[in-house]
Parts: C-alpha cells; sequence; structure tokens
C-alpha cells in the first residue's frame, strides 16, 4: 500500500454557520477521488456548528461528564456522554479568541456522517470521513490525534481466525485503522499550521462503505474496560470515597486517618498519627476489637500507597 496525505490549504477561520463542505471542496487544489478519507479536525466542526462559549470552563466540563476516570489535582479524566475517555472532556482554548472555550461536537459520528454526506453530493465521489481530536494515552508521554468520528469508512479491521504466514490463527488483532489514519493526517496538517483538513489517498477500496459503522464502534464497553478508573480512584471508590458516575464538586480529600476511618466501627478500634507513624490500637481486649483493628490498619496502608503517602502503620 502506498499512501498519499496533504493538507487543503487556506481554508482560514470557521465561524458559526458556515457550510464545511463547500469550503473544503472550494479549497481543493485536486479533486477528490473514490476511496479518498477527508480527515477534519473537531474543532473546525464545533466552530461551524457554534459550539464556542465565554461560558465557565468547569461547568461545560460537568455538563460534558458523564463520569470521572481519575483526578490529579486540577487535571480530569473523564467519560463523556459519547462515550469517549480524554482529559478535560476534549474542552479546548487553543486556536480560538481568548476568553472562550469550545467543546468537541455531542455526537461526533453524526457530524462525520452530515460532512460525507455534504462531500458526496458536491462532488459525485464515494469518500470517507474522520474527525479527529488530540488525546494522551495512557501508560504513554504524550499525545497523538485519533478518530472521535466517522462515516463511510471501516473505523477498524478484524483478522480474528486469519492464519499468519507461520501458520499461527489470529485471536484478538484488530487494528484500528481509523485511529491509524487520523495519527498520520495529523503529521501532514501539524499542530500550528492552520490546516484542520487532510486528504489520504491509496487505502483500500473496500475499507470505504456507506454502510460503515462510525468510531464509537472503536469505543470499548464499559463492562469490559479493565482501566475504567485510575488506580488511585479505583481505591478510593472501594473505600466509599468517591462514585463511579457523575461529576463531583469536589476531591476526595487526602486526609489519610479520615478516610480510613470511615470503614470501620470506631467504637472497637482507632489510629493515632505521630510524625510519620500511625498507630493502630483495639479499644478493648475484644475478639472483635482486635479484628477491627487489622481492618483499619489494612484500609489505612491500601489508601496510603494509591494517595502515594508514605507512613508506617503499625497495631499496637
Amino acid at each position: 500500500m502506498t499512501l498519499r496525505a496533504w493538507p487543503v490549504e487556506g481554508i482560514g477561520e470557521i465561524v458559526p454557520g458556515d457550510d464545511l463542505a463547500a469550503i473544503i471542496v472550494d479549497h481543493l487544489t485536486e479533486p477528490l477521488a473514490d476511496g479518498d478519507v477527508v480527515v477534519v479536525t473537531s474543532k473546525v466542526v464545533s466552530k461551524a456548528a457554534g459550539l464556542a462559549t465565554s461560558g465557565d470552563r468547569e461547568s461545560l466540563l460537568e455538563a460534558k461528564t458523564d463520569r470521572v476516570v481519575a483526578r490529579r489535582g486540577p487535571t480530569r479524566i473523564v467519560r463523556t456522554y459519547s462515550g469517549l475517555t480524554l482529559a478535560a472532556a476534549g474542552i479546548d482554548a487553543s486556536n480560538l479568541e481568548q476568553g472562550l472555550v469550545i467543546p468537541l461536537p455531542d455526537d461526533p459520528d453524526q457530524s462525520a456522517r452530515e460532512l460525507r454526506a455534504g462531500l458526496v453530493s458536491l462532488t459525485g465521489v464515494q469518500v470517507g470521513v474522520i474527525i479527529t481530536d488530540t488525546v494522551g494515552r495512557a501508560w504513554r508521554i504524550g499525545q497523538t490525534d485519533i478518530a472521535i468520528g466517522a462515516a463511510g469508512i471501516a473505523p477498524v479491521l478484524s483478522f480474528e481466525g486469519v492464519e499468519d504466514s507461520y501458520g499461527n490463527v489470529l485471536a484478538v488483532t484488530a487494528p484500528a485503522v481509523a485511529d491509524e489514519i487520523a495519527g498520520a493526517a495529523d503529521l501532514v496538517a501539524g499542530k500550528l499550521g492552520g490546516q484542520p483538513v487532510v486528504v489520504v489517498r491509496g487505502l483500500p477500496g473496500e475499507w470505504i462503505r456507506n454502510e460503515a459503522p462510525g468510531a464509537a464502534a472503536l469505543i470499548r464497553d464499559e463492562g469490559d474496560d479493565m482501566f475504567g478508573l485510575g488506580a488511585r480512584d479505583a481505591v478510593l471508590v472501594a473505600a466509599g470515597r468517591g462514585d463511579t458516575r457523575g461529576f463531583p464538586s469536589a476531591e476526595a480529600d487526602d486526609d489519610l486517618l479520615a478516610m480510613a476511618r470511615e470503614g470501620v466501627d470506631l467504637t472497637l478500634a482507632d489510629a493515632e498519627l505521630t510524625d510519620r507513624s500511625i498507630e493502630v490500637r483495639p479499644l478493648n481486649a475484644s475478639p472483635a476489637a482486635f479484628i477491627e483493628a487489622g481492618v483499619l490498619a489494612e484500609r489505612l496502608r491500601i489508601l496510603a500507597r494509591a494517595i502515594g503517602q508514605d507512613v508506617t502503620i503499625t497495631v499496637v
């Protein structure tokens, strides 16, 4: 496979109500061809839809958040109502007038379908459309673009049951081709070049399908998500200090003793902090008191590790 990818230059500022399909076609330096994929940043899709606002960013984040996945200080990784998991729900203030913020499209796949319909109508050729956003990745530094919306192109391929050249039967190989195309387009467009649209040519024709599912097909179901919460946040939820849904109005506090005490019977056991050591004591000689002291000590150890506190915990 040999691919060509080039930016559509000269598009300029997009304002509410702009017809993106017409603007893209007007700025093409060569006509679109059957099988081309038009890759568009979510920023210009949201701008054309009039989603930029001068409202409070925190309130907008709350409105777009289905649940918080992880928190560190002011940084929140959230799952949006469209199923995407990303920092700050993808709300951005770059490449905008100062004082404005802009969210992602509410339904990126629908936005992709509408843009594709416009391009097909204007050009008469069958193209795919991918709407992208820039995200970080768990375990890795830096960001890359991914497909948050798609139309007319297979977002993922399945090689399950196919034999490789050594005769091994593949079980879980499924290239996320829409994400790979998004990343390639980002390399061509660059972050500061003001080029929000890229054309990619040379992909296999069978990938371009009218009935192809959208990019939502790339979102893992919550029930199958092994990393549905950050490590710290999973511990806090298990300890009763958080909620799996909604948008908490404040951080779970990091008072280690307060968090641990909430899960035990304080008439049977309690703890005291001295320097960097915590002493846990049963409050009477009954077996129940000693058991409760053990429970409190374990809660302290687990919570201390989750929130990064280096303390020595001793049962006295």
